[in-house]
């Protein structure tokens, strides 16, 4: 029997509209510190890979969930850095390097289960699957990852994201593609080339668009959009 994440899914279902999450209903909720205490008690070792995929996907989107939810009102995710937005860059104690998660008797932080854990694991749509509560993050999908059904799901969040014109533009008659920063961030797990990333995204592209860029690779720009790191907030 895998693992279930039936409760998230709940949750999420009473919550998210159109990737935009009602901060303040979650927030009345005890429902996700429920589900939040089910992830930290599993022991994410004796999980099979689907399993594991969604595990930490659902993880990483728990608790983004939880600590917007702990400091909320807030505009945006970045308040949350030490020592506010720019400093917490540099100094590194951004909200992303807090060990605030405790996973089978282990501390993390969002940012090691992003990078040493999701990222290893060479699935790189996993980039439209984990949201960090900003508006030009993936849409946070109503429904928890399930390993029975993991690939659908990542297909469908790479197909909603990449072809989102407010996070990713295809102009035909310039050959220009306008790509979200998440495109440029992870180049390395895209190919790393703006050719191997228009390889990508074309496989989730309308015909007409995925075509053009097929036959005219090289004819082809990319330039990214800036990132709005504003709450993923339905008002």
């Amino acid at each position: 029997m895998a693992q279930s994440h039936q409760l998230f899914t709940e949750i999420l279902n009473l919550y998210v509209k159109n990737g935009l999450v009602d901060y303040k209903g979650f927030k009345k909720d005890n429902r996700l510190a429920q589900y939040t205490d089910q992830i930290s008690k599993t022991n994410p070792e004796k999980l099979t890979r689907n399993e594991k995929l969604a595990f930490w996907i659902n993880a990483y989107n728990a608790f983004t969930l939880k600590i917007v939810i702990d400091n909320y009102p807030i505009e945006s995710i970045t308040e949350l850095h030490s020592g506010g937005k720019i400093l917490g860059y540099l100094l590194g104690k951004t909200v992303w390097d807090k060990e605030f998660i405790l996973i089978n008797s282990k501390k993390y932080s969002l940012g090691d289960i992003e990078h040493t854990i999701l990222r290893k694991m060479n699935e790189p749509r996993i980039h439209f699957s984990i949201v960090c509560a900003s508006i030009s993050c993936p849409p946070l999908r109503n429904e928890a990852f399930e390993a029975d059904k993991i690939d659908e799901q990542l297909k469908s969040q790479a197909v909603q994201f990449i072809n989102d014109k407010s996070r990713n533009y295809f102009d035909i008659q310039k050959r220009e593609a306008y790509l979200s920063k998440i495109f440029s961030w992870f180049s390395e797990d895209f190919g790393n080339s703006d050719e191997n990333v228009l390889k990508f995204v074309l496989q989730y592209l309308p015909e007409n668009i995925s075509s053009d860029i097929k036959n005219n690779l090289s004819k082809w720009d990319i330039s990214y959009k800036d990132y709005n790191w504003n709450l993923n907030e339905n008002k």
